[in-house]
């Protein structure tokens, strides 16, 4: 790709004028690092007017990047960022980026399906975003390894011929946790991935959207918000697992109990920072040992969110008179995040869990599933995976979740109603085993310089 050319933007409402073209910068050459978001302010945070004047999903600025494997390994595949403008939870507008990857490999229908791919990034800073963690030349990171990891998931839908968007879903501030926000950052991005000519997508394209843990909370909150804040996407499918369905329940949960306490408390400032109301609670309450608390957690990458502070009593860090969950100003808040009060989402959706998930109660979402299928219309399929824990139930269900969703990209329908198993792993399922060698054994030839 050469740095003339350019890409025809056309903004989220079809009866606006269409954008002025916005030119593709190429690749760095290798060696040269990309920068990180922090020292990248032009691309990650483009002048507030230009974001202002922007439509929903509307790119700003592009350029193609090259991908790797764990910081290092190329990855031969078509690939680009954008900045786009999306909104906040007060329906402001912000700017957001995404990575756009298209396979070299054909379509498997006549029209390319599409796959929004939400990565765990779980984290407190911009630095950890999966647009600068999937790009060769980074600077290794240990912290940040769930991306590397659930990267093999994503090209798995790229070996089947599916496009795949992937949204920095924390936002410019790093609004870890925050539902809403991700819901809309995350379906902006597919607008803009459908505006970006070289991805010769276009407005009809089936889309589908996957996440897990960290990364099945935008999933999640997308696929509610979708029929009201992106009605005109086609949207045929949405997968998650490890979900938090309800953020109460998950504090409750891991309050003083759980290994996982520490990455619960690291969500909890990721709403602060998108929530004002939330900030000034903790700023009024919160004693001095969560303060100090605070200060340690504030700008780490996944790694160290669930590696300190295990076992924290999250309430115990606030001196205020009964439990903090309850006090009024955070009520407002606390629904916004809760799936299931928005009605059933009209995409067919996929979920696995573990029971003996350390971090996400099951009875939050079993309860979300009676939620949604009190609804004649609605479609959802939930997996309990009865001998896996959080880490284990993400991989045992990749192979079966690919399935899935690419049954709905190349247009085959969800079975109707509401279905719910117990199983004992999901890999046993017919096909998952087979599909999650294949995933490792392709991601393995990519390594080699086979196109993907």
């Amino acid at each position: 790709m050469t740095a003339g050319l350019t890409v025809a933007v056309c903004p989220a409402i079809a009866d606006q004028a269409v954008a002025e073209p916005v030119p593709v910068a190429p690749a760095l050459p290798f060696p040269v690092p990309p920068a990180p978001p922090f020292l990248d302010p032009a691309f990650y945070n483009p002048d507030p007017a230009r974001v202002d004047a922007a439509q929903p999903g509307e790119i700003l600025a592009a350029r193609q990047v090259n991908l790797a494997n764990f910081w290092l390994i190329p990855l031969n595949t078509r690939a680009w960022q954008v900045s786009y403008r999306s909104n906040n939870t007060r329906d402001e507008p912000i700017p957001a980026v995404a990575t756009i990857i298209v396979p070299h490999r054909p379509a498997p229908t006549d029209d390319r399906g599409l796959l929004a791919f939400q990565f765990a990034e779980d984290s407190l800073s911009i630095n950890c975003a999966p647009s600068y963690a999937l790009q060769m030349g980074t600077l290794p990171n240990p912290t940040n390894s769930v991306i590397p990891l659930e990267f093999v998931e994503l090209q798995a839908m790229l070996q089947l011929g599916h496009a795949v968007v992937v949204p920095d879903h924390q936002g410019p501030n790093a609004a870890y946790a925050v539902g809403p926000l991700g819901g809309r950052i995350t379906l902006d991005a597919i607008r803009a991935a459908q505006n970006f000519e070289p991805a010769e997508l276009g407005p009809d394209t089936r889309t589908a959207l996957w996440g897990y843990s960290g990364g099945a909370i935008p999933t999640a909150h997308a696929n509610e918000l979708a029929p009201r804040y992106a009605p005109e996407l086609h949207l045929v499918g949405a997968a998650t697992g490890g979900l938090l369905a309800d953020i109460r329940a998950a504090v409750d949960y891991n309050n003083g109990t759980s290994t996982f306490a520490g990455a619960v408390f690291g969500g909890l400032l990721g709403v602060a920072r998108e929530y004002p109301e939330v900030d000034q609670f903790i700023e009024r309450y919160m004693n001095p040992v969560g303060k100090a608390l605070r200060v340690a957690h504030e700008e780490q990458c996944v790694a160290l969110q669930f590696a300190t502070f295990p076992f924290l009593n999250i309430k115990g860090l606030f001196d205020y008179p009964g439990d903090p969950l309850g006090a009024p100003e955070m009520q407002p808040v606390l629904r916004e995040l809760t799936l299931g009060h928005r009605g059933t989402p009209a995409a067919p959706l996929y979920i696995y869990q573990a029971p003996f998930d350390e971090a996400m109660p099951i009875n939050s979402v079993n309860k979300l599933y009676d939620t949604y299928c009190k609804d004649p219309n609605a479609q959802v399929a939930y997996t309990r995976d009865i001998i896996a824990e959080h880490g284990i139930a993400a991989v045992a269900g990749a192979g079966s979740t690919v399935m899935w969703l690419n049954d709905r990209l190349n247009g085959i329908p969800a079975a109707p109603g509401c279905h719910n198993r117990d199983v004992a792993s999901q890999i046993l399922d017919p096909g998952a085993f087979d599909a999650f060698v294949n995933a490792i054994g392709q991601t393995l030839a990519s390594a080699l310089g086979m196109p993907v």
